[in-house]
């Protein structure tokens, strides 16, 4: 990607170094059954277990966090630091466009680093769960480290595909603006886990959706993308897909577990933002296919 010349985030908060115990919360006692979806959805990436332990208790998502200060300034040589912040103003741009593009008004979210493990008003995250979005504060979260474990363990690098993963989160947040993620956490407790799994699964795959879009902006405003980019995402997409992670854990997939969608599905739905570039063609909960 070129993003040398790019301007920085001044949305981006570095609390590295800084962590937090759990914060309390009431809610009742959860099951098996919910430590393995929480646990699911850690493991298929985008959502720290303990914001869906929260959730599955029936306790309401805590907004009080630790008293902070005043975040530090990314250093000058934190080259990935950098970059992130660079990400993230790239999807300012495009969001803050394609909104006015429809009459609206685009609020960009948070980007904390963070180190390990840190309090959020979803609970506590862990760089374990990897990058993920917190809908009550909307902020985006992300430990770094989380791109060493793309190299090593799914096999997904280059700069495309990292900015994928911040554009997969923001996604969420343009979800969030739109309402959508509270018409699908309205769903929770009215439908069968089963049905709830496809829907979560269609919102992960429109958010890839709209990592899409934002890279078809960001090369058409900007010319960002290099050759061989696009196909960094797709591999990542791919490395993450449900039944790729499922094979690798247990060696077999179980659809009517998925929570993101198949490497298939995801590819496809990145694709069809990519080519496309329209937010309404990102819509996965109308598709009778995807």
């Amino acid at each position: 990607m070129r993003l040398e010349d790019e301007r920085e985030s001044e949305n981006v908060e570095d609390r590295r170094g800084q962590s937090g115990r759990r914060l309390p919360g009431g809610g009742r006692s959860v099951g098996i059954g919910a430590i393995v979806i929480a646990l699911a959805a850690s493991y298929f990436l985008g959502v720290d277990p303990s914001v869906v332990l929260s959730l599955l208790e029936g306790g309401a998502p805590q907004t009080r966090q630790a008293e902070q200060g005043p975040a530090p300034s990314i250093p000058a040589d934190d080259e990935k630091a950098i970059f992130v912040s660079r990400v993230l103003a790239s999807t300012e741009d495009a969001w803050t466009d394609i909104f006015a593009q429809a009459g609206g008004r685009y609020a960009p979210p948070k980007l904390v680093l963070f180190s390990e493990s840190y309090p959020t008003a979803c609970g506590m995250g862990q760089a374990a769960a990897g990058p993920f979005y917190c809908p009550v504060d909307e902020k985006v979260y992300i430990d770094l480290q989380f791109y060493q474990l793309m190299r090593d363990r799914f096999h997904a690098s280059g700069d495309f595909a990292q900015a994928y993963v911040i554009a997969h989160e923001v996604g969420h947040h343009v979800q969030n603006l739109l309402g959508v993620m509270d018409q699908v956490s309205a769903m929770r407790g009215r439908v069968s886990e089963r049905e709830y799994n496809a829907l979560s699964v269609r919102l992960e795959l429109q958010a890839d959706c709209l990592a899409g879009v934002w890279a078809r902006h960001a090369d058409q405003t900007k010319h960002l993308l290099e050759p061989g980019d696009v196909e960094e995402a797709i591999a990542a997409a791919t490395a993450i897909g449900d039944d790729t992670l499922q094979k690798q854990a247990q060696g077999y997939a179980v659809p009517d577990s998925f929570t993101h969608g198949s490497s298939e599905q995801r590819v496809r739905w990145l694709r069809r933002g990519l080519e496309r570039g329209d937010l309404r063609d990102c819509d996965t909960f109308k598709a009778k296919a995807l």
